[in-house]
């Protein structure tokens, strides 16, 4: 398994090894020991999976106080994956970094709890898979605007197909202080 940091403290891009012959191909998605030896000390506690067409774009949520840390990884299809840093004593706090993901290459990308997490569909369908450190929490669930001007997130597609919550989800600005994390 190969990783590879990120300027955002935390953030890791993994990609596992795989083996392949004429059959197929096997790979781990996931082992705690070689994981945890790779800096990566979540427990997770709940898999998640959303299947969805080209141009959806879902996110940028998170949960706080209920944090969520995520590793995720598209099973079938591409998918444009961002990240966007809200703890407060973060040297890259506000920023954002993209990532490719897809079946074809097969890598993970980790985010630690305290960063917003979206993505846009750029296959024909998607299949995305999460691991959470957290358990869903509604009630401690934010959204920030996929457009907002601040971040200024360079989405590879136009005129993404959003949820109605997405839709009306507030810009970075207007979420208070204290819902982000210290």
């Amino acid at each position: 398994m190969k990783i590879v940091g990120c300027d955002i403290p935390g953030v890791l891009l993994i990609e596992p090894k795989v083996f392949g012959d004429r059959r197929g191909f096997f790979l781990e998605t996931w082992n705690q020991q070689r994981y945890r030896e790779a800096g990566i000390e979540a427990t997770f506690v709940q898999d998640n999976l959303s299947f969805s067409g080209r141009g959806t774009l879902r996110g940028l949520h998170f949960q706080n106080p209920a944090a969520q840390a995520k590793l995720v990884s598209v099973l079938q299809g591409k998918a444009f994956d961002v990240v966007v840093d809200l703890r407060r004593g973060s040297p890259t706090f506000r920023q954002w970094r993209g990532f490719s993901l897809s079946s074809e290459d097969k890598r993970q990308l980790f985010v630690p709890a305290g960063l917003a997490h979206g993505f846009q569909v750029l296959s024909d369908t998607a299949l995305f898979h999460y691991k959470c450190s957290g358990f869903y929490s509604s009630k401690d669930e934010l959204t920030i605007r996929w457009d907002d001007p601040d971040l200024a997130i360079a989405w590879p597609l136009a005129n993404p197909v959003l949820s109605d919550k997405d839709a009306r989800a507030p810009a970075l600005r207007d979420v208070p202080l204290e819902r982000l994390f210290d």
